[in-house]
Parts: C-alpha cells; sequence; structure tokens
C-alpha cells in the first residue's frame, strides 16, 4: 500500500519557489469563498508516522491559509481525566467545525485503535470493530454535509531511522526524539502492517485517504497544499455527495393494527395508593443512583411522547429522587443557529454525561425520525439512515458506561383532547397549549406510524424502548421510575 510513498519523491528549491506562492493565493481564496457562502464544514485528518511532517504539515497550512478560521487540534490515546469517563468519540464531536470553517485533527479517532493494535492492547476483533464504528461515523460526517480529507504522511524505515538521528542531533529538535519514538521505529513493521490494514478498511468513497511521502519536506508541503486546494475547488463548485440511507422506507401495516394501539390504557393507580407507590419507586431510584459502582457509570435518560402526554411531570418526579448536584434536564426544541451549523447529533453528543452524573432529555435524538420526519423539515434521506446513525450512537453510550431508558409516553386521541381542553381553561397551564398542538393532533396518524417505525427499528437489546400507557398519568409516573430503577439494578449486577 506504501510502495508509491517510499521511491523518494522530491521536489527541488527552483520548483517549490515557483508553485508555493500560487498555491498559497489559491488556498487563501478557496478559504474565503468557504466563508462567505457556509455551506458545508472542513475536517482535515493528518497522520502519519513519527519524522513524517505531520506537525511541519499543519503549521504550513495555517499558515498558508486565514488561521483565524482554522482550528487544530491534537489527540492522543483515550481515556484522559478531561473525558470523565464519557464515550471514546465524544472529545472529537466537542470540536467539530461548524459550516465554513476549517478544522485540522491531528491524529483523530484513528490514533486510539492504531496505537493499541499495534503495540498488542487491542485484539483483532475490537479493532475491526472499532474501524467499522469509523467508517459510520465518517460516513454520517459526509451525508451532514461535511468535507473530510485524510492525510497520511508515511516514511519507509530507513526513511525514519535517518530522521530521528538528524532531529537528535540537531540541539534545536533533540527535544522532538524521546525514548518512545525509538521503541515505536524497533516495532516499524508492526506499526506500518496495522496502519495498512485500517487505511484499506477505512478509504471509502465520501472519505478517501491519501498517502504523502514525506522523505521530502518540499514535496511533502506542495502535495498536502494541491491535495487540500483541489478537495476544497471541488466541493465549492459541485453539489454535496449523496449517502443513501442503508434500508428501505417502512411499509405501513395492512390491518391497521400498531404498537401504541395494542397498549393496555386501562392500566391504573389508584388515588389512594398513589402517593405510596410513587414514595417507594422514587425511594428505591434513590438508593440505586447513590450505589457505589455508580460512580462508574452515567445514566441517560430520553424522554419522548405526542403532546400533552405528561413528560415534563413525569420528568419532575423522577428528579425529586435524584441529587440535583449530579443531574441535568435538557429540553430539545427547535435548534438553533449554532446546532443547525453542525451535524444533527451534535447538540445531544455535547450534554453527555461524565461518570456519576445523569442527564434528562426532554424530547432527544429520535426528533429526526418523529417531527422532522412528518413536518417535511428534512429530506427521507435524511430520516431514513438516521435509525442506523441513531443505533451507532446508543451503541456508543452503552459501551462507554452509560445506563440509556428510552420512554415513550402515549396517550390515547380522545384523552389528548381531554388534556388540551383542560389546559386552554387552566390560567397557569394556557401557556402550554399552541396552535402547534392541534395542528400535530390533525396528523395522528402520520405520527403514530412514525413512532411505530421508529422503536421498530431502534429497539435493540442494549437500549431498548419502554413504551408507556400514559392515560392514568399515576401510573405512567410510578412505571417510569420503577423501569429506571430496574435498568440500574440489571447493570448493577
Amino acid at each position: 500500500m506504501f510502495e508509491s510513498a517510499e521511491i523518494g519523491h522530491a521536489v527541488s528549491k527552483a520548483q517549490y519557489r515557483r508553485e508555493e506562492p500560487k498555491l498559497r493565493e489559491a488556498l487563501l481564496e478557496a478559504q474565503y469563498q468557504l466563508l462567505n457562502k457556509p455551506d458545508f464544514p472542513v475536517l482535515i485528518l493528518v497522520g502519519g508516522l513519527d519524522a513524517a511532517g505531520k506537525g511541519e504539515t499543519v503549521n504550513l497550512l495555517s499558515e498558508w491559509m486565514d488561521p483565524r478560521h482554522i482550528r487544530a487540534e491534537a489527540f492522543g490515546l483515550a481515556g484522559g481525566a478531561a473525558e470523565g469517563g464519557r464515550p471514546e468519540m465524544w472529545r472529537f464531536w466537542q470540536v467539530l467545525p461548524p459550516r465554513g470553517k476549517i478544522g485540522v485533527f491531528f491524529g483523530s479517532w484513528y490514533t486510539d485503535p492504531l496505537v493499541r493494535r499495534a503495540e498488542g492492547q487491542m485484539k483483532r476483533h475490537v479493532f475491526e470493530r472499532r474501524l467499522e464504528n469509523i467508517r459510520h461515523f465518517e460516513r454520517m460526517l459526509v451525508a451532514e454535509g461535511a468535507l473530510v480529507l485524510k492525510l497520511w504522511f508515511h516514511l519507509s524505515k530507513a526513511a525514519q531511522k535517518q530522521r530521528l538521528r538528524e532531529l537528535g542531533k540537531d540541539p534545536l529538535t533533540a527535544w522532538r526524539v524521546t525514548p518512545d519514538e525509538w521503541k515505536r521505529h524497533d516495532k516499524y513493521d508492526r506499526y506500518v502492517k496495522v496502519v495498512a490494514e485500517a487505511l484499506r478498511e477505512t478509504s471509502t468513497g465520501e472519505a478517501p485517504w491519501q498517502v504523502i511521502d514525506g522523505s521530502d519536506e518540499r514535496y511533502r508541503a506542495l502535495t498536502a497544499g494541491r491535495a487540500v486546494l483541489a478537495a476544497l475547488r471541488r466541493r465549492l463548485v459541485g453539489p454535496a455527495p449523496v449517502i443513501s440511507p442503508s434500508a428501505p422506507p417502512p411499509v405501513p401495516a395492512l390491518d391497521g393494527r400498531s404498537l401504541l394501539k395494542a397498549l393496555d390504557y386501562s392500566r391504573t393507580v389508584p388515588a389512594k395508593r398513589y402517593d405510596e407507590a410513587l414514595e417507594r419507586a422514587q425511594g428505591r431510584l434513590n438508593l440505586l443512583t447513590r450505589h457505589k459502582r455508580m460512580r462508574e457509570r452515567s445514566l441517560v435518560l430520553a424522554f419522548e411522547g405526542m403532546d400533552a402526554a405528561g413528560k415534563g411531570s413525569t420528568i419532575r418526579r423522577v428528579t425529586r429522587a435524584l441529587d440535583a448536584r449530579y443531574y441535568r434536564v435538557v429540553p430539545v426544541g427547535a435548534p438553533t443557529d449554532e446546532e443547525r451549523a453542525q451535524p444533527y447529533l451534535w447538540r445531544f453528543w455535547r450534554h453527555l454525561p461524565a461518570d456519576g452524573k445523569a442527564v434528562i432529555f426532554d424530547r432527544s435524538w429520535y426528533g429526526r425520525v418523529l417531527v422532522e420526519r412528518v413536518e417535511g423539515y428534512c429530506a427521507e434521506a435524511d430520516w431514513m439512515r438516521a435509525y442506523h446513525e441513531i443505533n451507532e450512537f446508543e451503541q456508543e453510550l452503552v459501551a462507554g458506561g452509560s445506563i440509556v431508558a428510552k420512554f415513550w409516553l402515549s396517550v390515547t386521541l380522545p384523552e389528548q383532547l381531554k388534556r388540551f381542553r383542560a389546559r386552554e381553561q387552566t390560567p397557569y397551564k394556557q401557556h402550554k397549549i399552541t396552535p402547534d398542538d392541534w395542528r400535530n393532533r390533525e396528523k395522528w396518524p402520520l405520527y403514530e406510524q412514525a413512532v411505530c417505525d421508529m422503536v421498530e427499528r431502534t429497539a435493540t437489546d442494549y437500549a431498548p424502548w419502554f413504551l408507556v400507557p400514559a392515560n392514568d398519568k399515576r401510573y405512567a409516573r410510578v412505571a417510569v421510575l420503577n423501569h429506571i430503577a430496574d435498568q440500574i439494578e440489571k447493570h448493577l449486577t
């Protein structure tokens, strides 16, 4: 795979002096075109072997373009204190560039699996799974509009040895060569084998790798700059790539039956038993969240439901059982300008809790396959591929130590009408009823179908749905509390 990068590519000083000013000018022009029409973000991944010129190239790109609109990030192995036990991809989501900006990732999500696999710290099946997750992640970024450019800087074994020696002899650069670099050089063949496999498996049509010979600094610089320029120009004048959904559109049931219609809406908790049942459920949840093993886990709760299904009142009963220092409620509405400039899931990744903490989403990432689908706020291809993206997201949460509980609070059409009327007639509840609520009610069959499709495609072993018949609010509250406690118990045993 690296044969063409080991033949000694070189550029003369004269050629470099001729081409470098033109390249800088063109890059700067393309960058300002991007800034003036911020339709997409640019993400440049810079990877490579030790001493292959990665850092020099990143510095040069910042020098050639306007550094005010380029953000460089460096990443090492996963598991730092700043991550707080969150999923490994969390740290990358925090610094994704918005539309119109350029982000340069020095290392990126490839660093951890490559190093651990090469050092014998990661089994093959885990490595393959990490590569699969990376492919899905990059596919999602491209589908959301990002331009992903991946550059790998390579050196032959002999060239790397020579470069390390030269850097070590120079007092100005000796600090760059540590025993770790020499240890990795001793494992050169192992590292190159692992890298070659990773690049083959993750070089896709939407996010290909470009391997660059790092032995000659002038060749390396011009090649990297040209690659960035060519990618920018293609995207500035051409359409965004279309990523097809991974599954066909769902087909409604012919007999009209559905999961929601099949729920038992007669379930109740009598008023005389409610206070006791609620207190018992809240006490149980409180004790479980204070368990010493919960210091190494986090809790992610997602609440969805039809308008007036009782999400807010149920969430309040849940929070009364929790320590206010360790939870956060995140209400989810229409995305802000900042959120629209990022991939859809970004605004949820940014709120993920650290170990020992909880976050409660009042509406969630399922908005894409519910309201955005029904109201036409996104294309069919967007909400169709969202099922898989959501499953991947929740799988990462669970793999990172989160306990995920998802609730759909369901009411019947007559019960919703009853609650709407009550809100209109109660002064302190009138703010809770809007024209949108009445309009959404007219689309009840469409929302019902969307909910059933959502459950069918996103109910997994690691993050199952809990469908709650909520015509009786007392029953719904107690049922939700007990289900959260059940999920915690299951993960602590």
